[in-house]
């Protein structure tokens, strides 16, 4: 699956999960990368319960 094929499958829930929500225009890298270490920290709590 290509990212494109994963994205557009993403848009095929009517709500966002705990484990993933879509964002635009992050400009900030040091804000980013927490953003994307708490969703990863989120998603990997998930898999784990």
């Amino acid at each position: 699956m290509n990212t494109k094929e994963i994205v557009l499958d993403l848009c095929r829930y009517s709500d966002e999960q705990e484990w993933f929500e879509f964002k635009e225009n992050w400009f900030e890298q040091e804000t980013l990368g927490e953003y994307v270490s708490a969703m990863s920290n989120a998603a990997a709590f998930h898999i784990t319960i």
